[in-house]
């Protein structure tokens, strides 16, 4: 083993050990500190804060998105964290493009077939609950995010809530199931 690789495996298991204790922090943040992808600290999250499924359902997660109502989509990069409040309008595959449909605050071009992971986060942020879909790459990168909305209390919508739970447990029942022996 490389000293590379012992020191990314002692990285990690750091990391295991101080995200069991708390989940909470910037992840993008965390990855920079431990020279990490942040896949590899999604991972080193507790098992039961996250759920991975293959990007191949991007698509089918847009879709749905679009049925959800005001949420917060948020794309963090090394020079910046852009925020917005927005319906995910509905979109359609075109010239390698997911194209998303104008009219909201929220319009563009995705490349689905670079996304290699979708994860479905649950976890304490700043001392609150957040739940979010995070749309990763072949590096472990994050291409976007997408977080349930809060209520006029600051709560997580119980409806979206809801439509997140369903939809994390349908891709991994599907994924279970047609995993081999």
């Amino acid at each position: 083993m490389s000293s590379t690789s012992s020191d990314k495996q002692d990285s990690i298991a750091t990391l295991k050990a101080r995200l069991a204790e708390s989940g909470d922090g910037i992840l993008e943040n965390i990855a920079a500190e431990h020279q990490l992808s942040l896949m590899d600290v999604i991972q080193c999250l507790p098992n039961a804060l996250w759920t991975r499924v293959r990007g191949e359902h991007f698509t089918g997660v847009m879709n749905e998105l679009a049925e959800w109502g005001l949420l917060n989509i948020i794309v963090h990069t090394e020079d910046a964290i852009i925020e917005v409040q927005s319906q995910v309008p509905e979109g359609s595959l075109g010239h390698g493009y997911y194209n998303l449909k104008g009219g909201h605050p929220l319009s563009g071009h995705l490349k689905p077939d670079r996304i290699t992971d979708i994860v479905f986060l649950t976890r304490p942020f700043m001392g609150v609950d957040t739940a979010s879909i995070q749309f990763l790459n072949g590096q472990g990168k994050c291409a976007f995010k997408v977080y349930v909305g809060r209520d006029e209390t600051r709560s997580l919508r119980q409806d979206q809530l809801k439509h997140f739970h369903s939809l994390k447990n349908r891709l991994s029942a599907a994924a279970t199931e047609a995993a081999p022996c």
